[in-house]
């Protein structure tokens, strides 16, 4: 398969740092343009949790991340294909990315990425793979015990059901803590799996983008392998995948070697990371999105974000303090509330609080990255 480019999807590089290899850029799609490096917010369910998609446009979200093993399973991919496609069955107007389906299975049985970043993870065989073969995953849902069998095929196949700006094709997605041989063996099967979704991406392409995942773990050849296999085939960006390693210096280390290896003209995702710290670390890198649930999942929790550092809204310390979380912002939240009151909130276990908090927290990243993009043009990165 040779390169080739397409009329729909093209990432246009607006500026390269003098001082590192952080680009500032444009990821044109159907339904938008995306300004890099961004923050991408996860929408599981087709929804961010607390906000309904009419207020994460507001917001200014340019990309959210949805979850294709959660909706194949609920409400089931033929019904937003009924629909006329995600965007129009959760409304939402700006670009969408699905994953494949494949983080969700493997998570149940290994834990997640940000799990192994915080030394937590789950022991092999916990969870609902059943087995894996050549041909795929055969897992149990979650949600009524129903054997499901997931391969490149069938995950493509419910991508183009949902419709998103961007998919990502089938791969394993093995633990930190794996014998060489059978990581080895891992990267030669998740190659395979997406040299297989490619071709069904390639039979109906649907004005859709198709990333591929890097893998191979933290060892750094195997990664750079993965980078030479995946680089000749005609994906249109690249998504860092797998395990990150145990601390985020192991994770910045195994960047460093790995982005270098991917093309300059085509964008790059670290998939299932956007945690403060580690999109510092990652942008000089060359990273152009990231996404995650730890803004949404800190609001939730009554954490805000601020330029001050997090603040905990639920501590005492808030009780009878009437200003807003930060006076510099400009998010309705911060418009319109105290801290008294978002406290309040949170002790009467109203889920108000949790909305005011995401919109919070999701303005902060927005604006967060727009400060990003500022010092990425004045060579300050």
């Amino acid at each position: 398969m040779s390169t080739s480019t397409t009329t729909y999807f093209e990432f246009e590089v607006l500026h390269q740092s003098r001082r590192s290899r952080a680009r500032l850029g444009k990821i044109h799609t159907p339904h938008g343009v995306i300004d890099t490096p961004n923050f991408v917010g996860v929408g599981t369910n087709g929804t961010i949790k607390a906000l309904d998609n009419a207020a994460v446009e507001q917001i200014g979200l340019q990309l959210m991340f949805c979850n294709t093993y959660h909706l194949m399973l609920q409400p089931g991919t033929e019904v937003v294909k009924q629909a006329g496609g995600l965007h129009r069955f959760i409304n939402r107007s700006m670009p969408i990315i699905t994953d494949s389906g494949g983080f969700q299975v493997f998570s149940l049985a290994y834990g997640s990425v940000a799990d192994e970043l915080k030394s937590r993870g789950a022991k092999k065989g916990e969870g609902h793979v059943l087995k894996i073969t050549e041909e795929g995953v055969l897992f149990r849902s979650y949600r009524d015990g129903a054997k499901v069998l997931l391969t490149p095929e069938s995950s493509i196949a419910a991508q183009k059901d949902l419709g998103a700006d961007i998919i990502i094709p089938f791969d394993e997605l093995p633990p930190y803590h794996i014998a060489q041989d059978d990581l080895k063996r891992s990267l030669a099967r998740t190659h395979r799996w997406e040299e297989r979704s490619l071709r069904a991406h390639l039979a109906h392409p649907q004005q859709q983008a198709i990333y591929a995942v890097i893998h191979g773990g933290v060892d750094l050849e195997l990664r750079q392998h993965s980078c030479e296999h995946l680089t000749q085939l005609p994906f249109d960006g690249f998504a860092i995948g797998g395990s990150m390693g145990k601390t985020k210096q192991e994770m910045h280390h195994m960047l460093s070697h790995t982005l270098p290896f991917l093309p300059p003209d085509k964008p790059n995702h670290l998939l299932g990371i956007g945690d403060l710290e580690s999109i510092e670390l990652s942008i000089p890198l060359g990273i152009d999105t990231f996404d995650s649930s730890y803004p949404t999942r800190a609001a939730r929790h009554g954490l805000l974000l601020t330029q001050e550092g997090p603040l905990n809204v639920t501590k005492g310390e808030y009780a009878k303090n009437h200003l807003p979380p930060e006076r510099n912002c400009m998010c309705s939240t911060c418009q319109h509330f105290t801290l008294s009151y978002i406290h309040h909130l949170f002790k009467a276990k109203e889920m108000t609080a949790m909305t005011l908090a995401t919109v919070h927290n999701l303005q902060f990243m927005m604006r967060f990255m727009s400060d990003y993009r500022e010092k990425i043009s004045l060579d300050q990165i």
